[in-house]
């Protein structure tokens, strides 16, 4: 299959894109009413800003007319590239394509339904520019359902915040702004997009959040439905087995398996105790069963602890990646070493 193709100014070489100071990257799936308010808008904040920038569109497989009018608006705009998926993929790949063919020195990401603000670009910018390495939107005043939206979002980040550790009041804001040496190299799955902020405080990253601007959907409906919290449930399950046994996984099963031969070693003693000290038939209850149970599941989790050890470090090598994170260094190099 062909890879998706980016369309921009003809005039530009392959392999010689420019440089810009910002890319903002959004993913599109049936949004044809909202698309060319959105670009005006983005345009309008950043040519104010007085920063070069490039916008990125994802079309996720969009239905609805959206490919064609994404293309007028490319051939009049060389600063507008667009990425086209074959089918639909979801927002987090279309998010994950953004990035990956984002140039600029800070990458923002946001919304392509109008609900989040352009004009609060430059102001999460700025906070870049005051050190931080990731500016996450707080949609203060968030113009949702009540319940439906809003109250199921507002303890979903407390829960992930709580798992986490990383303290935030919005993770779903797609509205984010970030030093792109941040995220090079991050690859998302799943509903992963809304984690940045975790991955990214993994490397030392500093973080900080603002309120930004949320308006009321404008045109067509909204994409996600209830089922979308059991697939962040699990995403988190994730990236918290990654974040804490992803170097040793040995420590999660082998603590695991060693449970397991443990309730099976009890088994065992409390049988013997009853045959030996009360005449019990062994038969008559159920700790035969569960002897050999939790022995076979032990020994088969210790196992899996192995191999997935062994699959680490294979992983850990061929990337010629260490396990630790150097944020810098002080005459290190030819002079200092």
């Amino acid at each position: 299959m062909a890879m998706p193709q980016i369309t921009g100014n003809p005039n530009e070489a392959v392999g010689e894109a420019p440089q810009y100071q910002v890319s903002v990257v959004f993913p599109v799936f049936n949004e044809v009413e909202s698309l060319p308010e959105l670009v005006e808008r983005i345009e309008t904040s950043l040519d104010d800003f007085g920063r070069t920038y490039e916008i990125i569109a994802v079309d996720d497989g969009s239905t609805d007319g959206t490919r064609m009018l994404l293309e007028e608006l490319a051939a009049d705009k060389p600063h507008l590239k667009v990425v086209f998926f074959a089918r639909n993929f979801g927002q987090t790949a279309a998010l994950m394509a953004g990035l990956d063919h984002a140039t600029g020195e800070v990458i923002v990401t946001i919304d392509s339904d109008l609900q989040n603000d352009p004009a609060d670009i430059p102001k999460l910018i700025e906070k870049l520019d005051e050190g931080y390495d990731l500016v996450n939107g707080w949609r203060k005043d968030r113009q949702d359902a009540k319940i439906r939206r809003n109250m199921i979002s507002r303890v979903a980040n407390r829960i992930i915040s709580y798992i986490s550790g990383v303290t935030l009041r919005d993770y779903g804001c797609t509205l984010k702004a970030y030093r792109s040496s941040v995220i090079n190299g991050m690859r998302l799955y799943g509903e992963m997009h809304r984690f940045i902020p975790i991955y990214a405080s993994w490397y030392g990253a500093r973080i900080i959040e603002v309120p930004v601007g949320h308006s009321a959907r404008s045109y067509g409906n909204s994409k996600y439905g209830l089922e979308r919290i059991f697939k962040v449930i699990l995403d988190l399950v994730l990236i918290q087995f990654m974040h804490r046994h992803m170097a040793r996984p040995i420590h999660l099963f082998g603590g695991i398996g060693l449970l397991f031969l443990g309730v099976s070693a009890a088994a065992f003693v409390l049988m013997v105790y009853l045959k030996l000290f009360h005449d019990y038939s062994m038969i008559s209850t159920p700790l035969p069963m569960m002897t050999s149970l939790f022995l076979l599941l032990g020994v088969n989790t210790l196992l899996l602890g192995l191999i997935a050890e062994i699959l680490m470090r294979t992983y850990f090598e061929s990337r010629g990646e260490p396990h630790y994170i150097v944020r810098e260094v002080k005459n290190l190099g030819p002079e200092g070493s």
